[in-house]
């Protein structure tokens, strides 16, 4: 498939495999290839009963969880047995999270899980996978790594956060900044992956006018495939038009359930020109107007946490910062959490820029303004999904 948009779509879901035999506690991704008949048999019930795609059990066939396996042949043996279980259907590969943090939640290299999801996504693109799944992601460090090594490929990447009940994830991610920074990184489809409440539903509902990709929700909802549908169709009317079940709903029963819900459905009503001019970054997005006035230029010092704080008091709409070195570039990573204003930079090399649209958990702005000329600018600008004002 060449995009999310055949729509609506039914997501298989998350398989489980203790229905095939899996002792518990064993891992799907060694399991699998060793038990290839039993694991095939339980894989082809979700295109049986409907679903319009596949996905290979590669959700932790990476090196941040099995560190001593080989990861291109083990990914390989797991796209091979997904491609006998689907027919026709779409072959995907799901790619879970690192369990890294960057600064300031964690201490983990940016680079360092870039180059994992790289390892993993050669490997799936190489097996022949026709799309990916960033499945059960919490931080948005993660989702840009995965995004990022993704592109190395072109394969379609629907990205789903893995929020709870109030809509949010782990480390306070919201599926509003999430849209904003990865659909102008390339992503195909975002959306969550998330219980049935109220909130999750609003949040699918506050996202559509900014969305320039389809909307995905996949349920994690413990519940009777009847149940399931009724409380898939909030979702549906704001506007999801990609569902999925979660490992409680892995059997064909909920498969036909959910597509009986998108059938009821319907096709998505034609979408209205989205507003997707906004800067983000991991709790919020900020929404740009034609005039933007930056503030006067900030350097990255030790202060600078201090001076995004007070810049709040000043008469500007976003914060432009001066990035000098790959030093400010991780920096600026670490403090741009604090400040309630969109932040804009300006760098003098493009090495520089490079690294600080890198290192940045977000969207950020690039100053029209800058040393560097246009066609220095956009190419950077575009491989991040930054704005340039």
């Amino acid at each position: 498939m060449d995009r999310f948009d055949r729509l609506p779509l039914l997501l298989d879901p998350i398989p489980d495999l203790r229905r095939a035999g899996m002792p518990a506690g064993e891992r799907p991704e060694l399991w699998c290839p060793a038990h290839p008949e039993p694991a095939v048999r339980l894989l082809a019930q979700s295109p049986g009963a409907g679903a319009g795609t596949l996905c290979a059990p590669t959700l932790c066939a990476n090196r941040f969880c099995l560190p001593g396996e080989d990861i291109p042949a083990l990914n390989q043996k797991l796209v091979a047995l997904a491609r006998r279980a689907a027919g026709r259907t779409p072959v995907g590969a799901l790619v879970g999270p690192s369990g890294l943090f960057v600064p300031p939640l964690g201490e983990a290299d940016f680079d360092d899980i870039y180059e994992g999801y790289r390892e993993q996504i050669r490997a799936l693109d190489e097996a022949g996978a026709d799309f990916l799944v960033l499945e059960g992601h919490s931080a948005l460090s993660d989702l840009r790594a995965g995004l990022l090594a993704a592109r190395t490929t072109g394969l379609p990447v629907l990205a789903l956060l893995s929020a709870d009940r109030t809509g949010r994830t782990l480390t306070g991610l919201r599926l509003l900044p999430a849209l904003i920074t990865l659909q102008a990184m390339g992503a195909g489809a975002v959306g969550l992956c998330c219980p049935a409440a109220p909130e999750t539903a609003r949040e699918v509902e506050g996202a559509v006018p900014h969305a320039a990709v389809p909307l995905a929700v996949r349920l994690e909802e413990d519940a009777a495939p009847d149940a399931l549908a009724g409380a898939a169709a909030p979702f549906l009317s704001a506007g999801a038009r990609i569902l999925g079940g979660g490992i409680h709903s892995s059997g064909p029963e909920y498969t036909r359930a959910l597509r009986g819900a998108l059938q009821k459905a319907g096709s998505p009503a034609p979408p209205e020109e989205p507003d997707c001019e906004a800067a983000a970054i991991e709790r919020e997005a900020f929404f740009l107007g034609d005039d933007v006035s930056f503030s006067e230029p900030i350097a990255c010092t030790t202060s600078l946490g201090d001076n995004l704080i007070d810049l709040e008091d000043e008469q500007v709409s976003a914060a432009l910062v001066l990035v000098t070195s790959a030093d400010d570039a991780l920096l600026l990573g670490r403090e741009s959490g604090l400040t309630k204003l969109p932040i804009a930079v300006r760098a003098s090399s493009p090495v520089v820029l490079d690294a600080a649209l890198r290192y940045f958990q977000g969207r950020l702005i690039v100053d029209s303004a800058s040393p560097l000329d246009r066609e220095t600018l956009e190419p950077l600008a575009a491989k991040y999904g930054a704005l340039i004002y």
